[in-house]
Formats: structure tokens, sequence, C-alpha cells
């Protein structure tokens, strides 16, 4: 019986789930301490496209040197939706985005989040291909329209809002493919007897 099967949580991918999370905040203070300047606005996406790259370099990292952890697993999706959540709302509030779109995509993030952590008793949902899609066109979307649509040339501009479209769609599609992966992974552990502690 072996005890080097599960690699630790104090880990660089999992130290940059957090460093994520953290910078959720400073985003946001960065965004509305003056919206109408597009010198800000640019700060503002900058602190959002490094947070986004840390997302890239923490699952790199993790299937790269096999550290994948449930805390990721669980926590990473987690410090997605906290980032991409107040992009969403940010933009909202500043009258930017239509609350039907924003709504809509956050019911099912959110909703998909609480998900995984009722079925984290019966098995880990991981984050499979099409989300993995639906996280990048997302955060592509956002940041066009966190610099700000009429700061964009007309044609980047309809760009924008395409992508938005896109990603609105496919966050409700993988939504409910991910629905399904929950039903089977806790059919599965019924059947099987098991049941994560």
């Amino acid at each position: 019986m072996t005890t080097e099967s599960r690699p630790s949580n104090l880990n660089v991918p999992n130290a940059l789930t957090v460093l994520r999370i953290i910078m959720v905040p400073v985003f946001l203070v960065v965004l509305f301490s003056n919206p109408d300047d597009f010198g800000w606005r640019i700060a503002a996406t900058a602190v959002f496209v490094v947070a986004i790259l840390t997302d890239l370099a923490d699952g790199y990292i993790a299937r790269k040197y096999n550290l994948v952890t449930d805390f990721g697993k669980l926590w990473d999706p987690v410090a997605d939706k906290a980032l991409t959540g107040a992009a969403f709302i940010a933009l909202g509030i500043l009258g930017e985005l239509s609350w039907i779109i924003i709504v809509l995509i956050l019911l099912r993030e959110w909703g998909i989040t609480w998900l995984r952590a009722v079925i984290a008793k019966h098995g880990i949902m991981a984050a499979n291909k099409g989300g993995k899609l639906k996280t990048v066109t997302q955060s592509v979307a956002l940041g066009l329209y966190l610099l700000g649509r009429d700061n964009l040339p007309e044609w980047l501009s309809l760009v924008a809002l395409i992508i938005m479209i896109l990603a609105l769609v496919l966050t409700l599609l993988t939504g409910i493919t991910y629905i399904f992966s929950a039903l089977k992974i806790r059919r599965e552990a019924i059947a099987s007897g098991t049941r994560r502690k």
C-alpha cells in the first residue's frame, strides 16, 4: 500500500487558484475607480486577463506535473465563476450588458457550481472540453466588453457582441451536459454502493 498516490493540496496550481480569487476584488476596484476613463478600463481589463491566464497556467501545471487534486477540481471552477461573475455583474451595473444575458449565464454558472458541491459526496465532476471552450469564449467576450464597446472600432464591437451571444449559447448547452454528468455520477455511485467521506 503506497502513500504517494495523492499529491498535496499545497502546490503551485492550487496557489494560483487562490490568487485568482484574491484578484477579483482588485479587478473590481480598478474597474470602478473611473469606468469612463479608457486608461482605467485598459488597466481593469489587464487585471482580468492576468487572472484568466492564471487559470490556464494552473491547469497546465497540474496536468504536466501530476498535481491534480480534489481541491483544484472543486475550487478552480469556483475561482473562475467568482472572476467571470464579478465581470458580468459589473458590466450590468455599468449598463453595458443586458441583465437578461447576465442572469441566464450566472444562474447556469452558480447552479452548476452548487451541483458540483452537492454531487461531491458521490464523485468529483471535473470540467469537460465543452466547459473549457465555454470559459474561453466567455473570457474573450468579457475582455472585449471590459474595454468598453464604445471604445472599440465598429467591427470589433460587433465581434464582441457575436462572441458574447456564442458564450451565452455554449454556457446554456454545457450546463445541460453537466446535469446529465452529475446524474450519471450519482447513479454509478449508488449502484456501486460507494460514497465519498
